[in-house]
């Protein structure tokens, strides 16, 4: 079993001084992240769907036993919320592939406003290929249901574990591996906050936990500002041991 601790997104101007050095040329950021963490969540993919071309060269990029999940388009999730997939999971098949030993999962994202139709993730989830492991972020409650996980946990599919303002926190695995975002501490604002030691301990046993059950662990701060999430990955993997 593995453990991947990581933070979600890498290029950041005010990472300057926490992660890197002060003009640090922002093509230069992905060689110095790398030698400080394992793994990544590409979160830029969201809002633009990079080309193969640019899966390739990451996969090229990045050392051997490195890890590269992959935020979903918006034009998938938040446009077109899942229906009709099939160009979408053409597009994202053929960077999985240039992805090769790199990739890790594909985090589709669902809005706040986006409410329950199994039917409709459900169909998403088969057009997927075998190979490509899916966490789903849901984030309106009226997913939260046991329905819901069967059907996650049939498609093999995980229920992508949240930490964050106004989000639920269900410790829920439904899939070979655990996929965990962690949107910062603060009750009011999401992707604020720095996590203290208690809260890091607190989530340093959950991950032990989902390891001592079998499963991958992949782990992702969103916690960007001030750069907190570099110290908050870099403590949780000292907790952790790695």
């Amino acid at each position: 079993m593995s453990v991947h601790v990581g933070t979600s997104g890498w290029s950041y101007d005010h990472w300057a001084g926490v992660l890197y050095p002060h003009g640090l040329p922002p093509h230069e950021r992905l060689g110095r992240y790398v030698q400080a963490f394992g793994t990544v969540e590409l979160n830029a993919s969201f809002y633009r769907w990079p080309r193969d071309a640019t899966f390739a060269g990451w996969d090229r990029r990045t050392p051997e036993g490195f890890v590269l999940s992959v935020k979903a388009p918006r034009g998938l999730t938040h446009a077109k919320r899942l229906y009709a997939p099939e160009r979408w999971v053409e597009r994202i098949s053929g960077a999985w592939h240039e992805l090769g030993t790199t990739r890790g999962v594909l985090l589709v994202q669902l809005g706040p406003g986006q409410e329950r139709d199994d039917a409709r993730l459900d169909y998403f989830l088969s057009r997927l290929p075998w190979w490509v492991r899916v966490a789903v972020e849901l984030r309106h409650p009226s997913w939260h249901d046991e329905g819901v996980y069967r059907l996650l946990e049939a498609r093999g599919a995980a229920y992508c574990v949240m930490s964050g303002a106004n989000l639920p926190c269900v410790l829920r695995a439904t899939a070979p591996f655990v996929y965990v975002r962690l949107h910062g501490p603060d009750h009011h604002h999401l992707y604020g906050g720095s996590y203290d030691e208690d809260s890091l301990r607190w989530w340093a046993d959950r991950v032990r936990e989902w390891e001592g059950s079998g499963r991958d662990v992949l782990v992702y701060f969103n916690n960007d500002g001030d750069g907190n999430a570099v110290r908050n990955a870099g403590r949780l993997r000292e907790l952790l041991g790695r």
